[in-house]
């Protein structure tokens, strides 16, 4: 049986494709070549780029008004994947609890200041804007 779920993403300025570090696999990096019918390699270098470790990859940036900067994947005026059938694993298992911190606080935000369209930002810092 499926837990209930405490939040909507579609209510939400995406705040999660924020994250300076989203990783990808290998089997991510092939899911996204395949999407965009290009060689691998191709899709390694034009889509990732050096992560903590020699090892990982993890999704490029762009940059984002609201934010600072934003995987390269989200629409930024819909705040939607555009590449949703072909997300990274971490996105599609993102958030991995019913609720969300993030959705928990901004609904709070939104209730108090009595606005339902507000956003809470956030900031990255200047060296994770490498885009």
């Amino acid at each position: 049986m499926s837990q209930p779920i405490f939040y909507d993403c579609l209510n939400c300025p995406s705040y999660c494709c924020t994250y300076p570090r989203i990783a990808v696999t290998k089997r991510d990096v092939e899911r996204l070549a395949r999407h965009f019918d290009i060689p691998y390699e191709k899709a390694r270098e034009r889509f990732t780029k050096k992560g903590a470790t020699a090892r990982e990859r993890v999704l490029r940036h762009q940059k984002d008004d609201l934010f600072g900067s934003a995987c390269r994947f989200l629409d930024l005026e819909t705040r939607l994947c555009t590449i949703h059938k072909a997300r990274p694993e971490v996105c599609r298992r993102h958030p991995v609890r019913p609720t969300c911190a993030y959705y928990t606080f901004l609904m709070a935000e939104r209730r108090d200041q009595n606005d339902p369209e507000m956003f809470v930002r956030a900031y990255n810092l200047p060296e994770d804007l490498q885009l």
